[in-house]
């Protein structure tokens, strides 16, 4: 009986790594399919049946989008809002999960749920009055627009206040005992302790930073403010898209959201299970 118990728990996993290796195999598929399209002529990117491998690989391409737009300064533009965007998130959603974590002060549940309650609320519904707030303040067609807008996030408050929920009081309390205040038991004791979380709010803030598109596109027009997402699109005329181009664009775009990832994800998986967990 035990035997076949046995045999039965080994053909359920056996089963379970076979439906994960497939799902990851259909996620790799698109970027599979990207990169090979980044090597053909845009004639050819949507032949039938596929070709994974050109016969004669057009390495041109990834010199061509250097030259055909200013891909150096949109990649330089969209790291720049990137890593002040993920800091300051890092920095004010740290800060403010402190405060709803460790301190006690009236109101503070209450303000928790009201301030988390807006991540409910899609940016779609509110982005003309905070557009036309940013342009009443002269910050139209400017980075600062991009980054006062992005560096304060609910989700981020969320995610940390769940890590420092797992902290415990008795830490603080002894600090405080020894003198120390608020802000110097945040810094010296609190951020050591949240590296998983910090990791896993760097990657979702980087990533959604970088890859953002809307945000772009309504406050910036002028070509050497634009970002990478929106530098690909001067690869389509009125007529076509150079598609193999707009490729090679797009897999030169993702090398910087893959060296951060493989930078942090040591701590990632750490850092979404131990915020999950606790209420």
């Amino acid at each position: 009986m035990a035997d076949s118990k046995k045999g039965w728990n080994a053909a359920f996993m056996a089963l379970v790594y076979i439906s994960l290796a497939l799902t990851v195999l259909c996620m790799l598929v698109p970027f599979a399919w990207m990169l090979s399209a980044s090597l053909k002529l845009s004639k050819d990117v949507f032949s039938f049946p596929i070709q994974w491998i050109p016969d004669s690989p057009r390495w041109e391409n990834f010199k061509d989008i250097w030259t055909r737009i200013p891909l150096g300064m949109f990649i330089y533009n969209t790291a720049k809002l990137s890593v002040i965007v993920t800091v300051l998130q890092l920095l004010t959603s740290s800060f403010a999960a402190y405060a709803f974590s460790k301190l006690k002060f009236r109101g503070k549940h209450a303000l928790f749920l009201g301030y988390i309650a807006t991540i409910a609320i899609p940016w779609q519904a509110y982005m003309v009055p905070q557009f036309i707030l940013m342009r009443s303040m002269g910050l139209n067609n400017t980075h600062l627009s991009i980054i006062l807008l992005q560096a304060f996030s609910a989700f981020g408050v969320f995610l940390m206040r769940q890590f420092y929920q797992g902290i415990p009081d008795e830490l603080c309390e002894a600090a405080r005992i020894d003198g120390m205040n608020e802000y110097g038991i945040w810094a010296k004791i609190m951020l050591p302790l949240s590296k998983p979380a910090l990791s896993t709010l760097t990657i979702f803030t980087f990533v959604s930073t970088w890859n953002d598109f809307l945000g772009p596109m309504i406050y910036l027009t002028k070509t050497e403010l634009k970002t990478i997402q929106i530098g690909l699109r001067m690869f389509i005329s009125q007529y076509s898209a150079e598609y193999g181009l707009i490729m090679a664009a797009s897999v030169v775009s993702i090398i910087p959201v893959l060296i951060v990832f493989l930078a942090v994800q040591k701590y990632f998986v750490q850092g979404i299970a131990t915020s999950g967990i606790k209420g």
